[in-house]
């Protein structure tokens, strides 16, 4: 049974695991790895794990699959200059070998709630340029595109 549930400290190093398996993922999309360095919240450590689960106006969801943590999602609230708040999903990842069974649908379900409960007007996902399954996911879910982030590297850096 797939299901979606706030997560706790014993959660902690799995979640970890899991940040790690996110950003080898898409670190060889293309974006990936400035999606890293720009949006990927902090690195899969347990200590910055740890402080997310403290952080006003952010939660982190653990997705289940029975009693196994397969996947996670980590979302925070902005605050817009009109007084609104929109809800940003920083990280959501199911391991590949439990995607398509439910388990997205529950954190993105569990998601919803909570945005809702904290009086967000909308919520933000990203999905990188040429993720097909992560753009028909959250389409799946009612997402629409409302803008497209264009970039142009200024150098060598490889990250761009």
């Amino acid at each position: 049974m797939e299901s979606a549930r706030p997560a706790d400290p014993s959660d902690v190093a799995r979640i970890v695991e899991l940040a790690g398996a996110l950003r080898a993922e898409v670190g060889g999309q293309r974006g990936g790895t400035l999606w890293q360095r720009a949006v990927g919240g902090p690195g899969p450590d347990a200590e910055a794990v740890t402080a997310l689960l403290a952080r006003p106006a952010t939660t982190v969801l653990v997705g289940c699959l029975d009693d196994a943590v397969v996947g996670y999602t980590v979302a925070r609230i902005r605050s817009l200059d009109d007084g609104g708040r929109l809800a940003e999903v920083l990280e959501l990842f199911v391991e590949p070998g439990a995607r398509e069974v439910g388990v997205g649908e529950a954190l993105v379900g569990a998601l919803l709630v909570w945005a809702a409960a904290e009086a967000c007007l909308g919520v933000d996902a990203t999905a990188l340029p040429g993720n097909r399954a992560a753009k028909n996911f959250f389409e799946t879910h009612g997402f629409v595109a409302r803008a497209l982030t264009m970039h142009r590297p200024l150098g060598p850096d490889p990250a761009s």
